[in-house]
């Protein structure tokens, strides 16, 4: 669907975020008399009636009768819709796409690299633009990672390369991308996707429904493993003796040794093999992969992953806001495996069972475990046999300012206190970013600082 396909038809958008917004310009900007109704908050009704826009009406009541009047609703990826009043909608005859959908009916030819997965998507496509700008390609970072496809709705001159990061909600939006890469599959957004089984359906269906030139897909991951890939899609495997894989620090391409990854600004091998993912999207385009590889030196990692602000009075703290899965938090752990560590874990509880944590503390606990958020007492009960057994403390911390209090109490000014929450931020704070940010300041760092996304946009 193309934006002028909008024209003298009955439009929404539902949903006001940083996707809503980039929605209402695109209109605005293509279609200036288009009558569009935007289904918002209270405190966006506000802003938006301040525009005096006499072709815009605003709604900041929703419901299934009301989004079933329109012909084509653009919804916010965080909407499923999968729950009312989304398919009471849809019932009544409403469609509804989204605005990534909209950027690729506007864009068909462009080459594009899509990629999505549970974790490292964002690390992922930010290395992929760096080497494909280190190769001398004008490339445009987009996407779920920060900066919405439709705010780069007409870029002149064009980018030779799209690197497009997709969330689940936004991978049935991708059409025919040129390389599509799928890093893993942990249970995650169960609340939007509904079952497990249909977030998986939803995150292959960059693969199943857009259709791409070629997939790169993780070797290791089981359920891509076992993946019945339709016999003419053309796939390069990563994380697989054949293709880009790690030997101990080693970087290998296939059987040619490539480099020696300990230096490099990726901290953990779940970040290296990212690199591997990245290179084999590359290779996936027709460069020289391995000729670009020594460029992941000058990498700059992105913030809220892993991410040290540095230390006080003898203790490191570490910033991995962007943790939303037990799985994350394990791998933050094993970043620092060895080191006196406090971990801050629970946010907004989504009903992910952290069976898979609690035998990670079976293993190599950390010096302390300190649960906050919505799901942190879930956790805390779920640990506390395992605590009295393997002499790791446990607490409970209602806020942020509590846990870090207690953390320092509990690492007597040597360790590591590892914010990797393992869970979403909501309903505490409006996003990772938010989360990470508090948690600077309460140790003490400047959080406006921190946040910069390296090379979001087209260079």
């Amino acid at each position: 669907m193309k934006i002028s396909d909008l024209e003298g038809r009955r439009v929404a958008i539902w949903g006001y975020g940083r996707e809503g917004r980039a929605a209402l310009a695109a209109l605005r900007w293509r279609l200036p008399r288009q009558s569009i109704t935007v289904f918002c908050t209270d405190a966006e009704a506000g802003f938006l009636r301040a525009m005096e826009d006499p072709n815009l009406i605003v709604d900041s009541e929703v419901d299934g009768a009301k989004l079933g009047a329109f012909e084509i609703v653009i919804k916010s990826p965080g909407i499923s819709p999968y729950t009312s009043p989304a398919v009471d909608a849809e019932v009544q005859g409403a469609t509804f796409t989204g605005g990534t959908a909209l950027w690729f009916g506007e864009h068909p030819f462009e080459r594009t690299v899509c990629v999505t997965g549970t974790k490292g998507k964002s690390t992922v496509s930010a290395l992929v633009a760096h080497l494909l700008r280190a190769a001398g390609r004008r490339t445009a970072l987009a996407g779920n990672i920060g900066l919405p496809l439709l705010e780069l709705l007409d870029v002149e001159p064009p980018p030779q390369y799209w690197v497009i990061e997709l969330s689940s909600y936004q991978t049935r939006d991708a059409v025919a991308p040129e390389v599509a890469v799928v890093l893993n599959f942990f249970p995650e957004h169960l609340d939007w996707h509904g079952t497990e089984q249909r977030y998986f359906d939803d995150k292959l269906a960059l693969i199943t429904v857009g259709k791409p030139r070629v997939a790169v897909l993780n070797a290791a991951d089981p359920k891509l493993a076992a993946f019945p890939l339709p016999p003419e899609q053309r796939v390069i495997w990563f994380n697989d003796e054949d293709g880009w894989h790690l030997r101990g620090s080693e970087l290998w391409h296939g059987r040619q040794p490539v480099m020696e990854t300990r230096g490099l600004p990726l901290p953990g091998r779940h970040n290296r093999i990212n690199l591997c993912a990245a290179l084999a999207a590359v290779e996936a385009l027709g460069l020289d992969a391995e000729a670009l590889a020594v460029h992941a030196h000058s990498f700059k990692p992105l913030p809220h992953r892993l991410q040290s602000l540095g230390a006080r009075d003898g203790i490191e703290f570490v910033n991995d806001s962007i943790s939303t899965t037990p799985h994350a938090s394990i791998a933050a752990l094993d970043c620092h495996k060895g080191r006196r560590i406090a971990i801050l874990v629970g946010g907004y509880d989504r009903g992910v069972d952290w069976g898979v944590f609690a035998e990670r503390m079976l293993v190599e606990p950390p010096r302390a475990v300190i649960t906050m958020g919505q799901n942190g007492p879930r956790i805390h009960e779920r640990l506390k046999p395992l605590a009295l057994n393997k002499h790791f403390a446990l607490a409970e911390a209602q806020e942020m300012e509590d846990a870090l209090r207690i953390g320092r109490e509990i690492l007597e000014s040597e360790g590591v206190i590892l914010l990797s929450p393992g869970a979403p931020s909501f309903p505490r704070y409006a996003d990772y970013v938010e989360r990470g940010r508090h948690f600077a300041k309460v140790a003490g760092f400047d959080p406006r600082s921190i946040s910069a996304i390296p090379g979001l946009g087209v260079s």
